[in-house]
């Protein structure tokens, strides 16, 4: 393992603002939660969440469709640190119900399709997993494609009602890198094959060079659809206190 003297200082004053945010929002809510997809960003997040037991509960949605890849993250952040992910899965009535209507890979054959199949496994999962929470954590940059330019550090989640936070917003990949070398942290060993972006297993390919990295998930739609609804019902602060200020 690297030490922080080895850490380059731009990156270490990254790090310092990191905990310092981390710290801040468990401070000011009660109850939090890290949203979880078990890739770079968020192992990144979940070491320096568990490493000092800041107090943020982690959290993942299981879809059912998951590469057996990222189902070992969750033994490997047990191993490492002694933590047991939370685990949410989709409702089997609902899945049962889209796969007899529609077939098991649906989602290829249009965007309305793909899109109720994200809402089954993903996002109505999601809200149960957050109806306890007054704020959550995510590991969204600002870098990872065309839909994430415009990502704030702290956002209102309009449709839920509570907090949201991306700490790692002006993050580049070369700095989450750094950190989890420096750190040796576990991660998905899909990313040496070329998946800078995991989510489920057919929904998912490698990237080829130039490409953004979420290029790779739902590659067979436009780019400005590649949102799967987890991350489309926020608004920036500042919006927020402009409208209560109107």
């Amino acid at each position: 393992m690297n030490t922080a003297a080895e850490i380059k200082p731009e990156l270490a004053a990254k790090i310092e603002r990191l905990n310092a945010l981390l710290d801040s929002i468990a401070a000011r809510h009660d109850k939090v939660k890290l949203a979880s997809s078990l890739a770079a960003e968020d192992m990144l997040l979940t070491h320096a969440i568990l490493s000092r037991q800041v107090k943020i509960g982690i959290f993942s949605l299981n879809t059912g469709r998951l590469h057996a890849e990222t189902l070992g993250m969750l033994d490997r952040v047990r191993e490492r640190y002694g933590y047991e992910i939370e685990q949410f899965h989709p409702q089997a009535a609902a899945v049962d119900e889209y796969v007899g209507s529609h077939g098991a890979n649906a989602f290829y054959e249009s965007v309305d399709l793909r899109k109720r199949c994200c809402e089954i496994r993903k996002v109505e999962p999601l809200n149960r997993a957050l109806s306890d929470v007054s704020a959550w954590v995510t590991g969204q940059r600002r870098e990872q494609s065309v839909t994430r330019a415009e990502l704030h550090e702290e956002e209102q989640d309009a449709a839920r009602n509570i907090a949201k936070f991306n700490p790692l917003t002006d993050w580049t990949e070369a700095d989450v890198w750094a950190y989890l070398t420096a750190f040796d942290v576990p991660v998905n060993p899909l990313h040496a094959r070329g998946y800078p972006s995991i989510g489920c297993e057919p929904c998912t390919r490698a990237i080829r060079p130039g490409e953004d990295s979420r290029a790779g998930r739902w590659w067979w739609e436009s780019r400005d659809t590649k949102e799967c609804g987890l991350h489309i019902t926020t608004i920036p602060l500042a919006v927020v206190g402009e409208n209560a200020s109107a």
